[in-house]
């Protein structure tokens, strides 16, 4: 099995905090270290209650620094939010206090709405200079330059790792472009998958950073004893993205005996196709459904997202996962 690593949302449940939801983030990463998973991921998401990771780069400093081995980083920080200097300044204070255990994902989406974004301060054309942004980014983590007058500080000189994050051809056919490796979006957006990782393939040019195509593919997993109990589990996701389709935002919800009860046909079908590759089942079940996505996508490397109400559940999935497969070889080289 290709290595295994984890995107995690710092989902906030009913009857819970950001408190709540930051400290069992913690447990969650320090889990995932012991179990041997690879990369621990948060992304930034502004203006929505059921998620608490909007100040990303302060979270990875939290779970980084209760962490020892396991590498931590964004996946991802929405570029056209933020300038770049800002955000080489921050990743380079991560990667200065956790020196080869920073990622650096990179989005064009603003990972919220458009009022919010406004309240931002930002211009929505932004995401149309993320390929120049991107770059600018790039030196401003490199090494200094005869002549360079601005310096990220602490920043320059770090390397820390960056990645560009998709659900379209863009991302795929910039990370080929710039020689970086490519996470897509499986997770929720699975349409153009096939697609993008053949074109991102396809046009790859090596780089300092990557000789060679990495790919990172998103698959939501739940695993349980049963079939029955994890698609009972499954149900908070669906209902999620339920919600996601009726345009509501809400806190993360308890499971339910019966979906159909809850969706309409209509939405049903809007929510599972965003759910697409989603592997919920039994140990046997899931270590197949994997197994069967790994072959079918040529994946280098899975991102594990896992959404579970009871956090205990939440955490015996992933250790159910890792005791699938080994997970005691080294991680892939970053540099």
């Amino acid at each position: 099995m290709v290595p295994l690593s984890i995107l995690d949302l710092v989902p906030v449940v009913e009857g819970q905090t950001p408190r709540d939801a930051l400290h069992r983030s913690l447990d969650l990463a320090q889990h995932a270290e012991k179990l041997g998973y690879t990369r621990y991921w948060v992304a930034e998401h502004h203006n929505m209650v059921g998620i608490a990771s909007a100040a990303t780069s302060v979270v990875i400093g939290y779970l980084a620094g209760g962490t020892s081995t396991i590498r931590v980083g964004a996946g991802g920080i929405m570029l056209p939010n933020h300038s770049p200097l800002q955000i080489a300044e921050q990743f380079g204070t991560l990667e200065s206090l956790y020196p080869g255990r920073i990622d650096l994902g990179l989005g064009r989406a603003p990972g919220t709405d458009q009022l919010t974004l406004r309240a931002m301060r930002r211009d929505p054309r932004a995401s149309d200079d993320f390929p120049q942004d991107v770059q600018e980014l790039q030196v401003l983590l490199g090494d200094e330059v005869p002549g360079q007058r601005i310096r990220a500080v602490p920043g320059y000189g770090t390397h820390v790792p960056l990645w560009i994050l998709g659900s379209s051809l863009f991302g795929a056919q910039l990370a080929a472009a710039l020689g970086l490796p490519y996470a897509f979006a499986s997770h929720f957006a699975p349409a153009a998958l096939e697609s993008a990782l053949a074109i991102y393939r396809k046009k790859f040019a090596p780089s300092e950073q990557l000789q060679k195509p990495h790919a990172m593919a998103g698959v939501n997993v739940i695993a349980a004893d049963t079939d029955a109990e994890a698609r009972r589990m499954f149900t908070t996701l669906q209902q999620a993205f339920t919600d996601l389709h009726r345009g509501t935002r809400g806190l993360q919800k308890p499971p339910i005996d019966d979906i159909d009860a809850y969706w309409t046909p209509a939405e049903k079908i809007a929510a599972g196709s965003m759910l697409t590759h989603s592997i919920v089942g039994s140990r046997e079940t899931v270590r197949a459904g994997l197994e069967r996505f790994v072959a079918a996508t040529g994946a280098d490397e899975l991102m594990i997202v896992t959404s579970a109400f009871d956090h205990e559940a939440r955490k015996r999935s992933y250790e159910m996962v890792a005791d699938m497969f080994d997970m005691s070889r080294p991680p892939p080289t970053e540099r």
